[in-house]
């Protein structure tokens, strides 16, 4: 399975649920990034994403991008082989 990072903050709704859909698909380990607690970090997700929001999700080195982009990545069937590198 494909290494999951995502950018969150401790009281994103967003940031819950799109790891408790990512846990269901069996994702056992999710690096998580705080941007709450690391300015820099936000700074460096938006440069890289040129998105302001979280979470930000990448799945190896592709970036989904947030909730909604996981929820349609899923129903449209591309998240399965993504997590497992197809």
């Amino acid at each position: 399975m494909q290494a999951v990072k995502m950018y969150t903050t401790a009281v994103c709704p967003y940031c819950i649920r799109a790891k408790q859909i990512l846990k269901a698909k069996g994702v056992e380990q999710i690096e998580e990034i705080r941007v709450d607690v690391k300015p820099d970090e936000r700074i460096r997700m938006m440069e890289i994403t040129g998105q302001r929001t979280v979470p930000q999700i990448f799945i190896g080195a592709t970036h989904v991008g947030g909730h909604d982009d996981l929820v349609a990545l899923d129903r449209r069937g591309d998240l399965m082989p993504l997590l497992n590198g197809h």
